[in-house]
């Protein structure tokens, strides 16, 4: 354990660990893992990484838990997701095993970081991949490079966990019908920055995003997925330009273990008048609240709580999913991997 972290204080930032992971891509095939104290990447100023946008990532956890053991939640869904942006990207998918095999190693390597149980804080895992290839040309990478790297994070909600509350604006897209939306890619990312930045000048915690081709239907927001409560029933968006969240495919196995009828569908705007909650969801936060999301264009709010409180569903989701990561329930699921 670090003694020098006060894990208590810790913000959802960067904070430096002793190892790294990594593993390249060359001549047709990956190469061996290797371990580094570096956190610098050597890389050609033409690399198809910094010209044309070869760069994709992932984010998941590490727990400590109430038994004292590390869990790492759905990795697997991780594995698969990166794999589906890299063909997106024409960059060389990560073998599952490879992916599996750095994260370990990559925790076991940095476990003096990983947050005591009972402190709200984890250890965050980045893998990310980078096209290595000078290119001047537009054209994909033949090598490339896949690391792995670890930071301690503290409580995504640091005055408790609250409602906030959101806007919608039409002036911006965060991605373009049929592009990258469903990939995890840092220029969909770079892309919402503006947006955001406008959101937070106004007093709010996101943008939820229309759908960039008709500005009829819920997209995602700010960079999470949406989900809402409406008759009881959970219904969250459905697009090719949104990133298929793993917090939010594990809410909704948890809603239907809870009775629940769940809807992945084109959510209209008007439909907000009817729902009794709503939040963001993703590895960060699990669900961040919503309190009101206000329509900047029209001047329309629409409340999703009446009492200022998070509400009944979204703090059992909350509860719940904290709880199977840290093993303080049974994982039915088989969601977490310990690591031994």
């Amino acid at each position: 354990m670090n003694e020098d972290i006060d894990w208590g204080s810790l913000p959802f930032g960067y904070y430096p660990t002793d190892y790294n992971v990594r593993c390249a891509f060359r001549d047709g095939k990956w190469g061996p893992i290797e371990v580094t104290k570096s956190d610098t990447v050597n890389i050609h100023m033409a690399a198809t990484a910094l010209h044309y946008g070869q760069e994709i990532f992932e984010g998941l956890k590490a727990f400590r838990g109430v038994d004292g053991k590390i869990r790492i939640f759905r990795w697997e869904e991780n594995a698969k997701r990166i794999r589906q942006s890299a063909e997106g990207l024409l960059m060389e998918p990560i073998p599952e095993e490879i992916f599996k095999e750095m994260c370990v190693q990559a925790v076991k390597l940095n476990e003096r970081f990983i947050p005591p149980y009972g402190t709200g804080a984890s250890l965050y895992i980045r893998p990310l991949e980078i096209g290595m290839s000078a290119r001047v040309g537009v054209k994909e990478a033949d090598e490339y490079l896949f690391i792995v790297m670890v930071t301690p994070v503290g409580p995504y909600f640091k005055g408790g966990f609250k409602n906030t509350n959101i806007c919608i604006m039409r002036e911006y897209d965060r991605v373009a019908p049929q592009g990258t939306g469903r990939f995890k890619c840092g220029g969909n990312y770079a892309a919402s920055l503006t947006a955001g930045h406008k959101a937070h000048s106004l007093g709010y915690s996101a943008v939820l995003y229309l759908d960039p081709k008709e500005k009829k239907y819920l997209d995602e927001c700010g960079p999470a997925n949406f989900y809402a409560i409406k008759d009881g029933k959970y219904i969250t968006p459905k697009s090719d330009s949104i990133l298929p969240s793993i917090t939010n495919m594990s809410l909704m196995t948890l809603a239907r273990e809870m009775g629940m009828e769940v809807e992945q569908r084109h959510i209209t705007v008007d439909e907000l008048e009817e729902c009794s909650e709503a939040a963001a969801c993703g590895t960060a936060a699990v669900c961040s609240p919503i309190g009101e999301i206000d329509d900047l264009d029209t001047g329309k709010k629409y409340i999703m709580s009446k009492d200022g409180k998070p509400g009944p569903v979204t703090t059992k989701f909350y509860n719940t999913l904290n709880a199977i990561r840290l093993g303080e329930v049974p994982d039915t699921h088989g969601w977490n991997l310990i690591v031994e």
